[in-house]
């Protein structure tokens, strides 16, 4: 994988403190990433057996032995991240990206995690979902002090049980989470035949709902933002910058999802149904599940969906809130449908020779115009399809079913070749004749009838 460092070998420093300069030596080298598209599934060097996850638009965090306990190393650093072509955002994260790499591990594994804090004030990693000693659930001041700047901390634990969980910091939270600071965790689990509710699948996706509020022409985040954020991500990426997911026809397909963002998102997938597999609290009953075409993914929540990809085609996956398909949007912008501006435009052109009219037949134009933006920002609607503009951004790709896919290949397919009389077109014909329905008879003649002295009619 490009740009993943290697490990050195070495024993390590035991313990819910920081790390002594003499035990940094013994560090794992720590793996790092910028590159922002998907790495392919990293099956396990050494420990237990397991079929590893693809992070869409990221990777997963190598590992090495030592004895009988799984080494990493987390960097907390600020990072650039291409959140698409032509804009690149200034984030805080982990060992070289935003989101920070998926750490994937076996139930039963026992795990030992070095932070190094390379932030410009102090920090502290929760793991968020995970059972584990008091000490070591990384809230900074309650459990544990806070990591500061330089300071490497050591996490020590059991993967105790198997599941989908997300790391973060509990320090600072507001703004670090907001520049970026979260990963995937997934547990595998040790015996899958043994496991209530979890069932083999032949691609298993993962990623995260996040957001970012960044004025167009900058590239920090304004921390401060609650609700109003302009840039809807899937792992820090936007369409048409979001990797698709691929599946070859008859696949079983796990999407692992985790909210960390600000609001609440209804994830949509066309043309199949799928059940929610995997909740926060582990591997739901399948006796509990039922179909969905649509899932509520709450903040701070993580889903596991299922479902087999017997459908071919490019099929739309995305958050159903419309604004959280588009970029960089403004809110304050005034409706304009059915307002005639042509006097005004002449008017104004005479003054500003660039300017057009926008927004009086509907936003759809906005998709395919070529009008100068400010640097380091993205249109509103934007990607191109083999039929014309998508008029997609944010929270939004495709899912790619093919018959002819390999097993274990994740390249894009390119787009779907539709057989022939499948496609919806003009209509060419003869124009159909409405039939209307005659109008409704005349509703029957009320009569008011005053009360009685006793008010009962």
């Amino acid at each position: 994988m490009a740009n993943r460092r290697t490990f050195l070998a070495g024993g390590a420093l035991i313990g819910a403190a920081a790390v002594s300069r003499s035990a940094l030596a013994s560090l794992p080298e720590p793996a790092l990433r910028a590159e922002p598209s998907s790495a392919l599934p990293l099956p396990p060097a050494a420990g237990r057996p397991y079929r590893p996850v693809l992070t869409l638009n990221g990777w997963s965090l190598p590992f090495r032995m030592n004895g009988n306990v799984k080494e990493f190393h987390l960097v907390a650093e600020p990072v650039e991240r291409e959140l698409a072509p032509g804009m690149v955002a200034r984030l805080w994260g982990y060992n070289g990206s935003s989101p920070g790499p998926t750490i994937e591990v076996v139930e039963g594994d026992r795990v030992r995690i070095f932070v190094t804090n390379r932030l410009p004030e102090h920090t502290a990693v929760h793991w968020h979902g995970q059972r584990l000693p008091n000490g070591m659930d990384g809230v900074g001041g309650l459990t544990q002090p806070q990591i500061k700047p330089g300071e490497t901390f050591v996490y020590e634990f059991e993967a105790r049980r198997p599941g989908t969980f997300m790391y973060h910091p509990h320090a600072d939270e507001m703004v670090q989470m907001a520049m970026g600071m979260m990963g995937f965790w997934v547990t595998h689990p040790r015996d899958a035949r043994r496991t209530p509710g979890y069932i083999e699948c032949d691609r298993d996706y993962c990623f995260l709902l996040n957001a970012f509020d960044i004025e167009p022409g900058s590239a920090v985040p304004k921390v401060n933002t609650m609700l109003d954020f302009n840039l809807w991500c899937w792992n820090s990426r936007v369409f048409p910058a979001i990797d698709p997911l691929v599946a070859r026809r008859g696949e079983r397909v796990r999407m692992r999802i985790g909210n960390l963002t600000m609001t609440n998102h209804p994830i949509h997938l066309h043309g199949h149904e799928f059940v929610v597999a995997g909740t926060d609290g582990g591997w739901t009953h399948p006796a509990s599940r039922w179909p969905e075409v649509t899932v509520d993914i709450a903040v701070g929540q993580m889903r596991a969906l299922e479902f087999v990809a017997d459908e071919p085609g490019d099929w739309a996956l995305h958050c159903h809130k419309s604004h959280h398909t588009m970029n960089a949007m403004g809110h304050g912008v005034p409706t304009m449908i059915g307002v005639d501006h042509r006097e005004v435009v002449h008017k104004i052109q005479k003054l500003v020779p660039d300017y057009m009219v926008m927004g009086e037949r509907g936003m759809a134009d906005m998709g395919e115009m070529e009008m100068p933006l400010p640097d380091n920002t993205l249109p509103m609607m934007t990607g191109q399809g083999q039929f014309g503009a998508i008029e997609m951004g944010g929270m939004f790709t495709v899912l790619k079913v093919r018959e002819d896919l390999a097993r274990g290949d994740y390249r894009d397919p390119g787009p779907f070749k539709h057989p022939p009389g499948t496609v919806a077109a003009a209509w060419t014909g003869e124009r159909p004749i409405a039939e209307r329905s005659e109008a409704p008879s005349a509703p029957a003649t009320l009569r008011a009838v005053k009360p009685d002295g006793h008010g009962h009619h």
